[in-house]
């Protein structure tokens, strides 16, 4: 085997991928070459080659730098090395430049000179193929590692690579490999259960987190180890690792969101580029994805390091917008970049941020359209709930494996119920839901859809779009719907009835086109220093023109009628029902007649009773409340049966006769227990019904 190499060096340096170097260095291993291998560390060496690197190996006795998955945009590195007398053999796979680099061989599936039928390998594809060169048969032992590096690469999963993981993942199941066995041990998963979903969602993010946060060496070591022990060791500590990530992503992404929203209160523009010190440069192209994924902007988030002066970080684009021939553009700000399409590193000076911002938006809005700043989601199969069939989920696993170029089909449900809701996981970011269709239904999990769960009320009808899996417990099977993307057209109420601390529901209602609403005078000074908004009157809410999407009823309106009439002016998507009550009726009812007839009674027979004296007495004798007397008292002063003259009551002379009802503060109790019954202590069911028949009562369609 040794022959086949024909190379006369003591020792080679290799710099890859994890995967890439796995495989590259077991086949030089395996053909008896003399092979070390260096992953560069990106915080301290960027992206690419280095040449401080390449000193370093001249230093060792290097004679040959292989690159695996990084190279095609090492220009000046590349000389460095060929100053210092050593040959270099790029092997890349990320899009090639105006200029290839002065290398002994470049090795790329699109190379200008070349003729490779499928130019979309992933950086580990390219090192298989070196590897079956070097064999001179297929490495058939080397397809698991291949399969993980091209999922995880997110490459297009047709051609080549489509192959690739669909031999690798058989591999994979059956692998002896003690890596294999310790990575399914971490994550928590069954060796026979691999699937694509387990490399990219389970192996993928632990195998990355520590290249992310340190040097990658200990990922390669358990790829190389034929040790169980060692293997697991290596394993837990990526799995460490990756939990660590994922709290740092956490917390900047909620910084790049905030600097995105504070620089941008009036809409976002056609490129988002942020950037800070301190910032983990390792992780800000998660940070980067997550950007694009909420606002559907190319985004560039940027690790500032003040010592240097230099900004370094990771970008994601959208459709439309070529990221690396947009970035090319800016050269002459830009002196370090490499990455695809979608996705791109670099490193610039952090003066130039501003302007680097400032040219990518000037070039987007020529090259993007109104259009092409919308996400579009294609739906293949539109389903009702009753057409869902664990056979016909079963044999979808037969067009697998689906990824990047070949995704997953999109089911579409339309005009579900949702008949529970609940958010779920330790941190209450995913949600779970039961859906149902006149008799049919459907356990739904939206992982990361946690805040969902604050925009959907009970029983409201939604359209749904996902994956339907087959989940299994206890040997029963069901149809499941992995919940992607929800919509609703229809209007909904919210219930924050009697929920005192403010702050529970106020950061649940959406910051755009929102209306805080006061009905009585003295609710504003009650709300005003809990709430960030400012709150409004009626009067402020006639004025107002066109609709608002969110309106806030923070106390009970003096009547019906008004409340429809700020509907009907308003015409709110969302209602949220607060309807504070400082002094409510409702359980204070009105006296009974009887009542009524024993206090005129009583008063007739003792000619006079004085209210400030013998008040609490006379409750507390007949176990009324002093409201209640007081109440009593004003309705006959009202209907002119008696006097009150400061606190003395007595009979009227010659009182005409009158119902009860008839006094104005009975009138108001009445009217003010019957809205706090329909408004305050209802249901949410039949407030909810009061709602909907009010507003058809009146033929108003405001909710749309």
């Amino acid at each position: 085997m040794g022959e086949k190499l024909a190379i006369d060096s003591k020792a080679y340096l290799s710099l890859y991928g994890v995967t890439s170097t796995t495989v590259m260095m077991t086949v030089l291993q395996d053909l008896g070459a003399d092979v070390s291998f260096m992953i560069p560390n990106r915080f301290k060496h960027g992206y690419g080659p280095n040449s401080e690197l390449f000193q370093q190996a001249f230093d060792q006795g290097t004679k040959l730098i292989v690159t695996v998955d990084n190279g095609i945009s090492g220009i000046e590195q590349v000389d460095f090395a060929n100053a210092l007398g050593m040959d270099v053999i790029i092997s890349d796979h990320h899009d090639i430049g105006d200029q290839l680099p002065n290398a002994l061989a470049v090795v790329h599936p699109r190379h200008p000179q070349g003729h490779y039928p499928f130019g979309e390998l992933a950086g580990v594809g390219v090192a298989f193929k070196i590897a079956h060169a070097l064999y001179e048969e297929i490495p058939d032992h080397l397809i698991e590692l291949t399969a993980i590096g091209t999922v995880a690469d997110l490459v297009p999963l047709h051609g080549e690579n489509r192959i690739f993981v669909k031999e690798g993942l058989a591999a994979l199941i059956d692998s002896p490999s003690p890596a294999i066995a310790a990575l399914c041990e971490v994550s928590g998963v069954k060796q026979q259960d691999i699937t694509e979903e387990t490399i990219g969602f389970m192996f993928g993010p632990r195998i990355n987190a520590i290249g992310r946060l340190q040097d990658a060496d200990p990922a390669v070591r358990m790829f190389l180890t034929e040790d169980p022990a060692e293997a697991r060791s290596l394993a837990s500590g990526l799995d460490v690792l990756n939990k660590e990530r994922q709290a740092i992503v956490k917390k900047i992404s909620e910084e790049a969101m905030q600097q995105v929203e504070q620089r941008y209160p009036d809409g976002v523009p056609h490129v988002l580029v942020v950037a800070q010190e301190g910032w983990n440069p390792g992780v800000v192209g998660i940070v980067a994805s997550k950007l694009t994924e909420k606002f559907y902007r190319p985004s560039i988030v940027l690790s500032v390091d003040p010592e240097t002066n230099k900004a370094k970080g990771s970008a994601r684009s959208i459709e439309g917008f070529h990221l690396y021939n947009e970035l090319a553009k800016n050269r002459d700000i830009l002196p370090h970049f490499g990455g695809h399409p979608m996705a791109a590193g670099m490193t610039l000076a952090a003066s130039d941020v501003d302007d680097l911002r400032e040219r990518l938006n000037k070039q987007a809005e020529i090259s993007l359209t109104e259009e092409e700043l919308l996400p579009v989601v294609n739906i293949d199969i539109p389903l009702r709930l009753d057409e869902i069939d664990i056979t016909a989920i079963e044999s979808m696993r037969l067009l697998a494996p689906f990824g990047m170029g070949f995704a997953k089909p999109k089911f579409y449900l339309e005009g579900v119920h949702v008949a529970s809701i609940r958010k779920i996981g330790a941190a209450q970011n995913h949600l779970k839901m039961e859906l149902t269709q006149q008799a049919a239904s459907i356990d739904a999990v939206g992982f990361g859809l946690g805040s969902v769960g604050d925009e959907l009320t009970p029983d409201v009808k939604i359209d749904v779009i996902g994956d339907l899996q087959v989940n299994e417990w206890n040997g029963r099977k069901k149809p499941q719907l992995m919940v992607e993307d929800v919509r609703t057209d229809q209007w909904q109420l919210f219930d924050i009835r009697g929920i005192r601390q403010v702050s529970r529901w106020s950061k649940l209602i959406p910051k755009e086109n929102q209306v805080f609403l006061a009905f009585k005078e003295e609710t504003p000074a009650l709300f005003q220093s809990l709430l960030a908004q400012p709150i409004c009157t009626v009067a402020q809410v006639k004025a107002m023109s066109g609709s608002k999407d969110h309106l806030v009823l923070l106390d009970l309106p003096e009547s019906e009628e008004q409340l429809v009439s700020v509907l009907a002016n308003m015409k709110p998507k969302r209602v949220y029902a607060h309807f504070h009550a400082k002094d409510s009726q409702y359980f204070e009812q009105i006296p009974t007649r009887e009542q009524f007839k024993w206090l005129f009674s009583f008063i007739k027979k003792r000619g006079t009773f004085d209210f400030t004296k013998h008040c609490d007495e006379l409750a507390k004798h007949k176990g009324w409340t002093r409201e209640s007397l007081f109440f009593m008292l004003q309705v006959f002063f009202e209907l002119g049966f008696v006097t009150l003259n400061n606190g003395i009551t007595e009979i009227a002379q010659s009182p005409s006769k009158q119902d009860l009802s008839e006094a104005p503060i009975y009138k108001r109790r009445e009217q003010q227990i019957a809205l706090e019954q329909k408004l305050l202590y209802a249901s949410y069911k039949d407030l909810k019904e009061w709602f909907d028949a009010t507003v058809s009562a009146k033929e108003e369609q405001i909710w749309i």
